[in-house]
């Protein structure tokens, strides 16, 4: 298992579980679901620069969601096979995300 995936593992057994109100909990300027999505995108953008597409805007439904969007957009980077470099920079985004919330 790439760092990456054990990188995203960590981060959705510590968030899969959560209910609303936790989502919901204020972190900055924003709340947890808010820093959780804003990830999903930037994973989602990593994915369109390794499969050499256009970004398209992630659709912000439920924070309880989120979970299942972050795994989806996990999964579509993976599957790329992208270079090492643009691994390292997802998995330093989710790391972040982590020691944040």
């Amino acid at each position: 298992m790439s760092d990456f995936a054990t990188s995203v593992e960590r981060l959705l057994t510590q968030v899969r579980h959560w209910e609303e109100g936790r989502w919901k909990a204020s972190v900055g300027a924003g709340t947890k679901g808010d820093l959780v999505f804003g990830l999903v995108q930037r994973l989602a953008d990593l994915g369109a620069e390794a499969e050499s597409r256009a970004a398209r805007a992630v659709p912000r439904t439920h924070d309880l969601v989120l979970p299942d969007q972050l795994r989806v957009v996990a999964d579509d980077i993976i599957a790329a096979d992208p270079a090492e470099e643009l691994l390292a920079r997802a998995t330093s985004a989710v790391d972040d995300l982590r020691s944040t919330i």
